[in-house]
């Protein structure tokens, strides 16, 4: 099938662009092998910040006696939460589908591989592979997180971001490596929840691409937490033996 427009990745620049496309009188179609939406609404941004609107809130709560507010038996139903997250993500990724019928956008499911002459092939959950043409493709695919190569992601004990948005109950201790804005975010979150949490920057100062002044003011509020910062420092190596990880 052949198109004027073939956007291959559907997140906030992929959609976004199809849209638009497709209001200019273009015939499109967008390719995504996983949720409408791509990372930042399903894994990224969205479910992050309900993650995160749910510990400020919890927070508030057990800082109300500060507004004059007296609450009592306040707890934190952690599956319920990342329940939430879960939902609100699935709702943005709703309204996308939405936003592709609206706009007469042809919805390919499969991983595209780019081909010559403006050409794609895209293998489908079933293992078939169709090819499609365009006059034009955009490539919108976004980026992954970097494995450390002395740090392999199991998904249990050394795990990424996916599994930190979805685990079924809290840890006792957590290590964040890395204080972006990631990073930074989890260590927040996890932290209002009750979980011991260390973070490890190898760089001076934490969320160090950002202004130094704002690195230390965000320092201050979470060693005022209860968050140890190490900054200047790296993970060299973690034994995952027994029933929790040694950090070296």
């Amino acid at each position: 099938m052949s198109y004027d427009l073939i956007v291959v990745g559907s997140g906030p620049g992929g959609y976004v662009a199809a849209i638009r496309a497709s209001q200019l009188g273009l015939k499109t179609a967008i390719v995504e092998r996983s949720e409408l939406g791509g990372i930042c609404l399903n894994w990224g941004c969205i479910p992050t910040k309900a993650l995160l609107k749910s510990a400020s809130v919890f927070e508030y709560i057990n800082h109300a006696a500060d507004f004059g507010i007296t609450v009592k038996g306040a707890d934190a139903d952690f599956p319920a939460i990342v329940k939430r997250s879960r939902e609100v993500a699935n709702g943005m990724s709703n309204g996308i589908q939405f936003l592709m019928k609206k706009n007469k956008i042809d919805v390919i499911k499969g991983t595209a591989t780019l081909k010559a002459g403006k050409k794609i092939d895209v293998k489908g959950d079933d293992g078939k592979t169709t090819e499609y043409s365009a006059t034009n493709i955009i490539i919108a695919t976004g980026a992954r997180s970097r494995e450390l190569p002395n740090l392999p992601q199991d998904g249990k004990k050394i795990i990424g971001y996916r599994e930190a948005m979805v685990l079924p109950k809290l840890p006792k201790k957590m290590v964040v490596v890395g204080s972006g804005a990631i990073g930074s975010e989890f260590a927040y979150f996890y932290n209002a929840m009750g979980v011991d949490v260390t973070i490890v920057e190898f760089m001076p100062n934490i969320v160090p691409v950002e202004d130094e002044d704002v690195s230390k003011q965000l320092e201050r509020s979470f060693k005022k937490a209860g968050i140890k910062v190490m900054t200047n420092s790296s993970v060299e190596s973690v034994d995952t033996k027994g029933s929790g990880c040694k950090v070296l």
